[in-house]
């Protein structure tokens, strides 16, 4: 076939090739675009994930044990220097390419530091010496200079201090001190003149360098009464060496940071696996000691990173099964314009080899510069990853669908309404397609998902049970509507019975079908994202049942009363645990054979109010709300393993007949099992071990008063500095004893929000693939769920146009015309786009199994539900789908002109 004659039938077709390109590149632009768009959204993800970790899950630290070194390795310092370089060159590949900042530090053990301007009120100071790498390029000198020497001619060690430590000392450059190495029994072993020579500021206080433990930058506060203060002073190698030759022990560390821009998501596999033979790859020349964290934030990321991709990779096979329907689609119809062409050319001797040339010399000018501009177009998108190979596929198979529709149109014949198709035929392949569809929902329940892999099975499964769905729809749907139909005809009027007559038999395979996928991918994506935003709120509620919570050491009673008057709080609950408790057999305090676990009271009463007022789903049993006062066992709420343990030691039956004993506060309280509960909110994350009881209210002349260690409050607009200083207040005011305050030795209280918890759920690792797979499957969903309507009403207009122009003869009114559009295609909008949404919301119940969704809500199990919200965005898209599906008719009809349609005949 000739260049000029094929593009000729491409301009005269041109609507009809304009579809074909744009779904053809649609499709390409999808399989080019979507894999770029995730990398650079997981790389993006995984970078601001590990960033936000602490410091301990981001560095590799190598370190020794305190020793001294030998005179004959002296000097050290420069030498252990040396092998920051040779640690990480011995690492796995995968870890060496991610090291951004590494830093080495010689450090010496703790000695006394005196001197005359170290005043008594000052208390009693311990010093580390350290010199490293980083420190002086980290800081800017504010007084005198840096240590160049290490060693003063008089032997003192040169040593400098940073500001906040020098000020909060009263220390200046110039000052003399004595160094003492103390045993024991604080005898003074060894001790070396110490001059203060510089005081630096950091540059950026949150610097890597500064991370090394003990801080550099202030005091470690005193452990117990009598203990120092512990501060860290920086002096040059030849300092550290001075005195490590004199047998002061110290101690080596060389540390490497994880650079989170290094990080590439398809390395993170091989990454994982080499920190985790970080240990064998340890220098053997000095013994030293590894830790690191690193690996739990990868592999937390890891199998987040798996689940979303299987999300995605259901979604975009869903939306490519849809193009590829409604590409066969486009392609059918256009043969079907066309059918007399076809026939012609067989009728003068064609072959058919003719008509294939023919249709794929058409394709060839069209369909493959549409798959290139859409590799194009995808791949000016940032990110990586993209495969032209199947974009090469793609654009092959959309070339051969038209050549080979027009052989099947040439090769038809005789009337299409009459239907052309054997019911044997049909009823074979309908359910072939459903037993696999059932098979595969079975296997794939049955066996879960191949590792490491996108499964074939799980992209295939969700497809076939929607063609499943829409081909059992189309065998049930006209019986309703004949049904209808007959009643129809006995009223007044023609419009319902010829409108359900037509619509129970103008029903279409393969339009409703690729209707029914688009939807239920669109409906999945709503239903999945619904399902992980309320498993997150699930979650952020059972880190705060309430809207903050306040966790500390031991709180006065009365600081629940304070926290009530702050501006905001609606309602407070005093909360007391205790992380590890073994039970007694009896009062006396005979051991029971019951292992360690948590313990946790609370006002049942005040926790129910406060989780009313924050809108928080918890549930308080009856038990936690009783009132006792810890004279007759309290009912408790008893894990399964600790009840299991309690009924084989026969203690805390239901009576109280035989109660366990608890130690809280030094209070001895009886306990019975009132109920075995999975989990409670107030007891903590990975806690399978518990006991929770209602909080007593002991008398006057109990053994100690119950002091709460945290608190639950409900409350709009509540500020959480103002909690935090009156929660700092009330555990102060209970650690002083007499007139020593020893609150600042305890560890301070945490306040935690539950937006915050909930924001950070949401806000990180994969949140933004998941964000874009779920507007990419909606959207695409719904808009080609459109399309796909525009293509059934397109593929029956010629039979409907021939009826309508015979009825306006027959004296059809306009108004009459539009009502029997109305009536005949309003049961096909409806059944493909309900049938569609019902498949999406039940597919998510099918795979939350295998979909691994936890991953997304901090571990807490997705529950799917269809949401009253997402049932209006069905109906919304329904009526758009009916509105759209009318005005393509009415605007066809309009192109067809009906007169010329009756007058030229049914093939024209």
């Amino acid at each position: 076939m000739s260049l000029p004659g094929a593009a000729r039938r491409v301009r005269a077709y041109g609507g009809q090739f304009l579809l074909l390109a744009v779904l053809t590149l649609v499709t390409a632009l999808l399989i080019t675009g979507v894999p770029r768009v995730a990398d650079r959204l997981t790389g993006q993800g995984l970078t601001e994930y590990v960033a936000g970790q602490p410091v301990a899950r981001r560095d590799l630290t190598y370190s020794t044990a305190p020793t001294v070194v030998p005179p004959a390795e002296q000097p050290v310092v420069a030498g252990r220097g040396a092998q920051l370089a040779a640690i990480e060159e011995k690492m796995p590949a995968e870890v060496r390419a991610t090291i951004g900042e590494r830093w080495f530090a010689a450090q010496t053990v703790p000695g006394r530091l005196v001197g005359p301007t170290l005043r008594d009120d000052k208390g009693l100071i311990d010093l580390h010496l350290r010199a490293g790498t980083g420190i002086r390029e980290a800081a800017t000198l504010v007084d005198g200079r840096w240590p160049e020497r290490g060693v003063t001619p008089a032997g003192a060690i040169e040593v400098t201090l940073a500001e906040t430590i020098a000020t909060t000392l009263g220390l200046a450059a110039g000052d003399r001190f004595r160094f003492s190495l103390l045993n024991a029994d604080g005898n003074v072993l060894k001790s070396r003149p110490v001059d203060l020579v510089g005081v630096w500021r950091p540059n950026d206080p949150a610097g890597g360098v500064w991370d090394t433990l003990p801080s550099m930058l202030k005091l470690a506060p005193p452990e117990n009464d009598g203990d120092p203060f512990v501060g860290v002073a920086y002096t040059a190698d030849a300092g550290l060496d001075s005195i490590t030759g004199q047998g002061w022990p110290v101690t080596f560390g060389w540390r490497y940071r994880i650079a989170p821009d290094r990080l590439e998501p398809g390395r993170l596999d091989a990454l994982i696996a080499d920190v985790d033979g970080l240990d064998r790859a340890r220098p053997t020349e000095i013994e030293m000691a590894l830790s690191q964290g690193v690996d739990i934030p990868l592999r937390r990321f890891a199998d987040s990173l798996a689940a979303a991709q299987t999300l995605l990779a259901v979604i975009a096979a869903g939306l490519l099964a849809t193009l590829a329907g409604l590409t066969l689609l486009a392609a059918r119809l256009a043969a079907r314009r066309r059918r007399a062409e076809f026939h012609l050319i067989r009728a003068r001797g064609g072959s058919t080899g003719a008509v294939l040339r023919r249709g794929l010399a058409e394709s060839l000018l069209v369909l493959p510069a549409a798959a290139g501009v859409g590799w194009l177009l995808g791949g000016l998108l940032p990110g990586s990853g993209a495969s032209w190979g199947w974009v090469l596929i793609a654009a092959l198979l959309a070339t051969l669908l038209p050549p080979l529709a027009a052989l099947a149109a040439g090769r038809a014949g005789g009337r299409s309404d009459l239907g052309g198709r054997s019911p044997a035929v049909r009823l074979t392949v309908e359910v072939v397609v459903l037993g696999l569809a059932v098979l595969g929902a079975f296997l794939l329940r049955r066996r879960g998902l191949t590792a490491g892999t996108v499964d074939p099975l799980l992209i295939s499964v969700p497809v076939l049970l929607a063609i499943a769905a829409a081909l059992l729809v189309l065998r049930a749907y006209p019986w309703p509507l004949r049904l209808v139909s007959r009643l129809a005809a006995r009223a007044r009027g023609s419009v319902a019975f010829l409108g359900t007559a037509r619509a129970g038999r103008a029903a279409s395979t393969g339009p409703l079908v690729v209707v029914v996928m688009a939807v239920a991918t669109a409906a999945f994506c709503g239903v999945v994202a619904t399902g992980i935003e309320t498993g997150r709120d699930t979650a952020a509620a059972h880190a705060v049942p309430g809207d903050l919570l306040v966790r500390g050491e031991r709180f006065t009673p009365d600081t629940a009363g304070r926290l009530a008057e702050l501006p905001g709080v609606r309602a407070v609950a005093p909360v007391l645990t205790i992380p590890a408790e073994r039970p007694y057999a009896d009062r006396a305090g005979r051991p029971a054979p019951i292992t360690e676990l948590r313990v946790v009271l609370v006002d049942g009463e005040r926790f129910a109010e406060v989780a009313r007022q924050a809108d928080v789903p918890v549930s308080v049993p009856d038990p936690v709300r009783a009132r006792t006062d810890g004279s007759t066992p309290l009912p408790a709420l008893v894990s399964p393993a600790v009840a299991g343990e309690l009924a084989d030691a026969g203690l805390a039956d239901a009576q109280g007949d035989r109660p366990a004993w608890l130690d809280v506060q030094g209070n001895r309280l009886p306990v019975r099992t009132a109920a075995t509960v999975d989990e409670f909110a107030l007891v903590g994350e990975d806690v399978r071990r518990f006991v929770v009881l209602p909080w007593p209210a002991l008398p006057a002349d109990a053994p100690h008063q119950l002091a709460p260690t945290g608190f639950v409050l409900a409350g709009s607009g509540v500020d959480a500095a103002e909690v935090d200083r009156v929660a700092q207040d009330g555990q102060r005011r209970y650690l002083r004893i007499g007139g020593v305050d020893t609150g600042d030795k305890a560890r301070a209280p945490e306040v935690t929000t539950r937006s915050a918890v909930r924001a950070d759920l949401g806000g990180a690792g994969v949140n933004g693939l998941l964000v874009f797979g779920f507007v990419l499957g909606a959207g695409g969903g719904a808009a080609l769920g459109l399309l796909g309507l525009a293509l059934a009403v397109l593929a029956g207009a010629r039979s409907r146009g021939q009826v309508l122009s015979r009825l306006r003869t027959m004296g059809l009114s306009r108004r009459q015309w539009r009502g029997l559009l109305m009536v005949e295609l309003t049961p096909l909008v409806l059944v493909s786009v309900l049938t569609g949404a019902v498949v999406g919301a039940l597919l998510p119940l099918l795979l939350t199994p295998v979909l691994g969704l936890p991953a997304f809500t901090g571990g807490v199990e997705v529950r799917p539900s269809f949401e009253p919200g997402l049932m209006a965005g069905v109906s919304v898209l329904a009526m758009l789908a009916l509105g759209f599906a009318i005005t393509v008719e009415a605007v066809n009809n309009r192109r067809l002109r009906l007169g010329e349609v009756l007058r030229l005949g049914e093939e024209s």
